[in-house]
């Protein structure tokens, strides 16, 4: 981890009550990115905490796995540009790269890719779980029941102040889980689940899982298994967003991974945040023609219609997402290899892209195309269905939590989380029994 150094100090004065005493607090620089205003003793200092909904300008702990910078359009894993890797790498690398800090030699990522792939089967008897859902189920709902109930069946990864054991329990996760979600999908429709393959890679194991029933053999298209690399690639990690936060909030209190995971899943489940991209296909569709988006994108400029264009903007990037080009190029070829030539809803999504980056109103918000924008169409153009969509953002975004809930265990300054709040209820109240209450109590 690059080592991060107290730099200036930052000043203020509170002057309400306080007689305008003046407090110091220290500014500590990383090794990229916003300098940070160290708080830690504000409360013992002051008597004060902050206030930050949404902790949007707060930083919970420090970390050397991923860097966003939103206002130029920069996306790093351990220092790697997004495109760079989505191009020139695959995922099992990246999940090397993430885990490790480093990517792997040719004798590493043949050990690592062998490791992964010797954990993708299930238990049997996690088999019998999937049988306690209805076949209706949300397949998220039950991803979310599969992975915590991961813990019941491998115990000996549990202790996670053992390294070897944290590390197994990665391991299992990001192998399972794109079984635990075929399995899910394959449920829903009522056939037989497919077990995982070990001469297929990672995405070719997925295809496979999905699409592949016993009756006939099923041959995994090279074009679709590398484009679903891509899609992985790009949602692999996303610095500490709500589900990444999410995992480390619930492990701060010691839980255990599999625990850990689940509750990234359900929070990832979210429509703000893992179901953007259904949502982009829901507008496409309400859109429903191209005649039909000067209309639309009235609509969007309005601020007193609910109407949103799905897809565009980022709470973060406000720039270019750097991860859409690769999604647009991928979309693309998608579309070719499978000979969808006038796709309605790509030549939509393509009018709509052309005629908002054109717009004034859209310019200057700097409401750009992000990853979610072209990422529905692929699937759809793959055959997931769209109760899916999540479940593949969840199977990429594993590798991202596990890597984050590691480090988090390995940082001797982390500690349980408890954020502090604002209170604004009653104070306290004369308690009045119950004989002596009126129609309404008084305080």
């Amino acid at each position: 981890m690059a080592s991060n150094k107290e730099n200036s100090g930052a000043s203020f004065t509170l002057t309400d009550n306080r007689n305008g005493k003046s407090y110091e607090l220290p500014v500590i620089s990383g090794s990229t990115g916003p300098d940070v205003i160290d708080i830690r003793k504000l409360y013992a200092e002051t008597g004060c905490f902050t206030y930050d909904p949404g902790f949007t300008s707060t930083g919970s702990c420090q970390s050397d796995i991923t860097f966003i910078d939103g206002d130029e359009g920069v996306l790093l894993h351990r220092g790697y540009a997004i495109d760079k890797l989505a191009e020139h790498s695959d995922f099992m690398e990246v999940c090397y790269l993430l885990l490790y800090g480093e990517l792997p030699t040719a004798e590493q990522k043949e050990k690592f890719v062998s490791s992964i792939t010797y954990h993708t089967m299930l238990h049997e008897q996690i088999n019998y779980f999937f049988r306690g859902f209805r076949r209706d189920s949300h397949p998220m709902a039950v991803m979310v029941g599969v992975v915590g109930a991961l813990s019941a069946f491998y115990h000996d990864s549990l202790d996670i102040n053992d390294p070897q054991a944290r590390m197994i329990a990665s391991y299992r996760m990001i192998a399972k889980m794109p079984t635990i979600a075929t399995s899910a999908y394959k449920y829903s429709l009522g056939q037989p689940f497919i077990y995982p393959r070990n001469d297929l890679t990672f995405s070719e194991n997925f295809l496979h899982m999905m699409f592949a029933t016993p009756c006939e053999p099923y041959k995994v298209n090279p074009v679709l298994a590398r484009a679903m690399d891509r899609i992985l690639i790009l949602h692999a990690d996303h610095e500490q967003n709500a589900s990444t936060s999410t995992v480390r909030l619930a492990g701060s209190s010691g839980a255990n991974p599999f625990a850990c995971i689940a509750a990234g899943i359900a929070s990832l489940w979210g429509p703000a945040h893992g179901g953007a991209n259904e949502a982009v296909l829901n507008m496409l569709e309400e859109i429903g023609d191209k005649k039909n988006i000067p209309e639309f994108i009235k609509k969007a400029k309005d601020k007193d219609d609910p109407f949103r264009l799905m897809g565009f903007g980022h709470r973060v990037y406000k720039n270019y997402d750097p991860r859409a080009t690769v999604m647009q190029k991928t979309c693309h070829e998608v579309l070719d290899e499978l000979g969808i030539k006038n796709e309605p809803l790509l030549d939509l999504a393509m009018e709509l892209e052309k005629i908002a980056l054109e717009d004034d109103y859209f310019v200057q918000k700097k409401l750009y195309p992000n990853v979610d924008f072209y990422s529905g169409i692929i699937f759809r153009a793959m055959g997931i269905p769209t109760t899916m969509f999540t479940v593949l953002f969840a199977v990429a975004r594993t590798v991202g939590w596990v890597a984050q809930w590691n480090e988090m265990i390995e940082d001797p300054m982390q500690k349980i989380g408890r954020p502090r709040q604002l209170y604004t209820g009653e104070t306290q109240r004369r308690y009045i029994p119950l004989h002596k209450r009126g129609s309404k109590s008084q305080g």
